[in-house]
């Protein structure tokens, strides 16, 4: 996957299992890699317990941490016998992304995985999920699991956009594809790239029409098509995709990706992850809509260096 041979998992702190751990222990398998789990506890209802004192809490504090640690051990036990190397770690922390981005700092990793926590739309409106947190900030790339039919994913797509204007982000293209390429190598499965490109959020100006008119007439729409595909062409060739593999489609990324996904039976699907400012990051990017509805697993990819 990378230089790095570590993995990190971060699992819930009620002591359940999820995909993520069968998802995290195949490709530590299959990369010979090391796999750190950790569980980031704090239940609200043992912090601010008030009929005991501190000392008695604390205890009880302790003894929850200690109980979930053998728990991780003996989840870690099956996958230490079929000679993966595991360590594990749970953590007493309110706030967990501060300590999960410590942990990258000081540990660093081929990547992040972690079951997607499904969250609905009211609470994300209301507080932002450690998810979309971990979305925006990450520095390694990061995994999220929701479904798993294969322990190795089997079928890969990888996403693009070749055609931005902006400059801040040359490169992510590359690396989306060359992340995707390390991951359908290592669990021998089938890459697709796909640029799913939708007009309505091209500003007219921005490719010097200036009236939108003009900007829609049938000769520069066309124009438009033409240079849009042979960007992707040169991207895709340029990291030896074959063209029974390149997959250009008309309509909003989101739902492109997601009914994409869910026709072809897609395992994970690779994206690059675009910071966003002012209303953008209220907004979010195509990566965030997906997060919750898709019918894979996510990996994202951050820029190589972010503003």
């Amino acid at each position: 996957m990378s230089e790095q041979s570590r993995f990190m998992l971060v699992v819930s702190p009620l002591m359940k299992n999820s995909p993520a751990f069968e998802r995290a222990a195949a490709l530590a398998k299959a990369s010979d890699a090391a796999l750190h789990i950790v569980a980031f506890d704090y239940l609200e209802g043992l912090a601010t317990a008030g009929l005991v004192n501190e000392q008695a809490l604390e205890q009880m504090r302790l003894g929850y941490v200690e109980r979930h640690h053998q728990w991780l051990e003996d989840q870690a036990r099956p996958l230490r016998k079929l000679g993966v190397h595991v360590t594990t770690e749970v953590v007493w922390v309110e706030s967990p992304l501060e300590e999960i981005l410590i942990h990258l700092r000081e540990q660093p990793m081929a990547a992040l995985i972690k079951a997607l926590e499904h969250e609905s739309l009211l609470s994300r409106l209301m507080f932002t999920p450690l998810d979309v947190h971990l979305l925006r900030e990450c520095p390694v790339p990061l995994h999220f699991v929701s479904h798993v039919q294969h322990a190795l994913p089997r079928r890969i797509v990888a996403a693009v956009d070749p055609f931005h204007r902006d400059g801040q982000y040359q490169g992510l293209n590359d690396r989306i594809l060359s992340e995707a390429g390390k991951l359908a190598s290592l669990c021998n499965a089938e890459l697709e790239v796909i640029y799913a490109h939708d007009l309505s959020s091209i500003s007219a100006a921005e490719f010097g029409f200036d009236h939108a008119s003009a900007f829609f007439s049938s000769s520069a729409a066309k124009a438009l098509f033409d240079a849009q595909g042979e960007a992707f062409r040169e991207l895709a060739e340029r990291n030896d995709i074959p063209a029974e593999n390149q997959h250009m489609i008309m309509g909003d990324p989101a739902k492109v990706l997601a009914s994409y996904a869910d026709a072809y039976d897609i395992d994970v699907i690779v994206m690059g992850r675009v910071a966003h400012r002012g209303i953008g990051r209220l907004i979010g990017s195509t990566v965030e809509h997906l997060l919750y509805r898709m019918p894979c697993s996510v990996w994202v990819v951050a820029p190589e260096k972010l503003e």
